[in-house]
């Protein structure tokens, strides 16, 4: 990794500390679908919708939801816009914008760190990752237990 990505990525995970912002992460175990596509956005679907419904009012609360995609996955796009659309009245899909790039950092920050955590409790982190966190508790210690906070 360049010495330039290493001091962006602590620049959003610095950012990203301070902002008001509250999060979901939905996953699942895509070995789980056997290689079946339909069994893969049946379980993505019904997971982010559980997800969703879990803190429904929260997410109900705010006269707009704005959704911000890439729209980098067909599918993921819509799934995203059919699970929000049948929970929520007051949802807008937006195409992520050089002016939003700051939050599409922190949303891929996110799910990177979450991505890590999922190894560091399965005891999989790379040679690489152990290389650059040191070890499972130091990742959890310095950099997740903060991001966590934020966790709805």
């Amino acid at each position: 990794m360049s010495l330039a990505i290493l001091e962006n990525a602590i620049r959003v995970i610095h950012f990203t500390r301070r902002l008001p912002i509250h999060y979901i992460c939905p996953k699942i175990n895509k070995a789980e679908c056997s290689n079946d596509e339909m069994a893969y956005i049946s379980k993505l679907s019904k997971t982010i919708s559980d997800e969703l419904k879990k803190h429904y009012d929260y997410f109900d609360s705010f006269d707009l939801l704005i959704n911000y995609y890439d729209y980098g996955q067909a599918e993921l796009t819509k799934i995203i816009l059919s699970v929000f659309s049948s929970l929520f009245a007051n949802v807008e899909m937006r195409k992520v914008k050089p002016a939003d790039y700051k939050l599409f950092q922190v949303a891929d920050l996110i799910c990177t760190m979450e991505l890590i955590n999922d190894k560091a409790e399965r005891n999989a982190l790379s040679n690489s990752e152990k290389e650059f966190f040191h070890s499972a508790r130091d990742f959890k210690k310095n950099l997740y237990k903060q991001l966590e906070k934020k966790k709805l």
